[in-house]
């Protein structure tokens, strides 16, 4: 088979999977067996002709190890603790590492130490985050943007002498390796609230960081203890994990698989069970129309996917950027049904954002992420939408999108069957403000999980996180950040 058409099949099963499964149980308790069809799908992913197959096995077997460790050790996730799920794999690969390859750990070492000692940095960009100078952040970004903790990871390895590769692989762990559920400032943020000193907050934040590096596995149970996580026993998943998944990662350090991937591809995988497919999920699509936007705009996937088929593609990577800026065109479209502009969103939600701090100094450091990746996909969207010469006129990469599943859509068509019938001016435009806070399935990770891990395979000695480029941040419109994002000097 075509590497591209198997690539296309991998990406749309795990989405379809997850779409149907949601539309099917929306409205009812979520359980750990309600993830099944996903599993179902990763298993029919392998190795083409020219990709590693020890790579497709940390995807797989990482799915696989996240659904029976569940299984076993609860019925469900609550919806408060299931957008930690991704963060189980990486601090128990993280130790295998440790223990397989001393030189790894003395690297490892080497920056938590540096930690300290770039107490200036640290302490500045806490602050900066915590007082909002950056404007809304990703502070768990998977690329280099402000006010990031891959920024801050990247900054300070620059400056250390320690095998490339190794400084690769640490800045690969908190990116797409998603090496706890901490992001920078958080602690620095907490202490401040409960009264310390600047001084005193920066000592936490340091302290907090090196427990991230220096003992992963420790630190994300302190992290769910603090959280109140009580829907099943963190220590005991990742202890069993780490045994699961140990010959798999010692077989990928045998055949020379960069560090960054072995802790990258296994985290970003799983995610879709107990998070994506999950109660928060199934609450959030009662909402008819919420539910019919994720639908459709898979619908929009699948036929401009096809499309570029049938047109051919020239790399792989041209695949993911077609996935990722079709839903991206889509969405900006359904925007636009409504009279509204990403630049009017963006607006909104940069001026919401200032609001929020000055509320709610206390919030989580995470809690505007996924408004951030919403407003990059929308405003990313709403360019490659527009009219030339001022847009793309609806193409990417050559490919037009194809829309017609919005306009054809039975509920999309019809909003005024779900509010009062004659003013039905708002109603998509309100559904998408609820996908605001939760757009996982438009961007949509699932898909690029399922691309990224095809990409690797095909050169498993190149860390393929984080993203090494500048993504244009939507927020960059209102908020000029762009000369603090470090992409352009990754490591």
């Amino acid at each position: 088979m075509n590497v591209y058409k198997k690539m296309i099949n991998e990406a749309l099963e795990a989405q379809w999977a997850d779409v149907k499964t949601i539309k099917e149980k929306r409205g009812t308790d979520f359980k750990i067996s309600d993830a099944q069809p996903y599993v179902d799908a990763v298993n029919k992913m392998s190795a083409a002709d020219g990709q590693s197959q020890t790579i497709f096995d940390l995807h797989i077997n990482s799915v696989n190890a996240h659904f029976d460790i569940l299984k076993e050790l609860t019925n469900t996730v609550r919806a408060e603790d299931d957008p930690f799920v991704e963060h189980y794999q990486t601090p128990p690969i993280l130790e295998i590492l440790f223990e397989e390859d001393p030189s790894f750990r003395e690297s490892m070492d080497a920056f938590i130490q540096a930690i300290a000692d770039n107490e200036a940095l640290i302490g500045k960009e806490s602050i900066r985050r915590y007082g909002g100078f950056y404007g809304p952040v990703c502070v768990v970004d998977f690329a280099f943007s402000p006010g990031s903790t891959s920024n801050v990871v990247n900054r300070i390895l620059n400056d250390m002498d320690m095998d490339a590769s190794h400084k690769e692989a640490i800045l690969s762990a908190k990116s797409w390796g998603m090496d706890t559920s901490y992001g920078i400032g958080a602690a620095f943020q907490s202490s401040i609230e409960a009264g310390k000193t600047a001084a005193q907050a920066v000592e936490d934040e340091i302290a907090m960081l090196q427990m991230v590096y220096d003992k992963p596995v420790d630190a994300q149970v302190k992290l769910m203890t603090d959280a109140g996580h009580t829907s099943f026993d963190t220590k005991k998943y990742m202890d069993k994990y780490k045994k699961i998944m140990k010959p798999t990662i010692k077989k990928a350090m045998a055949e020379g698989v960069h560090y960054g991937n072995i802790v990258t591809v296994p985290a970003y995988c799983v995610g879709d069970v107990a998070h994506h497919i999950s109660q928060s999920m199934f609450n959030m699509c009662k909402d008819d129309v919420v539910m019919s936007i994720i639908e459709a705009e898979t619908q929009v996937l699948e036929n401009t996917l096809k499309a570029g088929l049938a047109k051919g593609f020239k790399t792989p990577g041209s695949v993911l950027n077609l996935a990722t800026g079709s839903t991206a065109t889509g969405a900006a479209y359904i925007l636009e049904k409504d009279g509204f502009t990403a630049s009017m969103v963006i607006d909104l939600l940069t001026k919401r954002y200032t609001n929020y701090v000055q509320l709610n100094p206390t919030r989580g450091a995470a809690a505007e992420l996924h408004n951030v990746d919403f407003m990059d996909m929308i405003s990313r969207g709403s360019k490659l939408l527009e009219v030339k010469p001022v847009g793309k006129g609806g193409v990417v990469g050559g490919v037009k999108v194809d829309l017609s599943p919005i306009d054809k859509h039975e509920v999309l068509s019809n909003p005024q069957r779900y509010t009062y019938p004659a003013c039905a001016i708002t109603v998509r435009f309100s559904a998408l403000m609820r996908l605001a806070d939760f757009p996982c399935l438009l961007t949509s990770e699932p898909v690029t999980a399922t691309l990224m891990t095809n990409i690797i395979a095909m050169d498993p000695k190149t860390p393929g996180s984080p993203a090494r480029g500048c993504k244009q941040c939507g927020t960059s419109d209102f908020v000029k950040t762009h000369q603090y994002c470090q992409w352009a000097e990754a490591v």
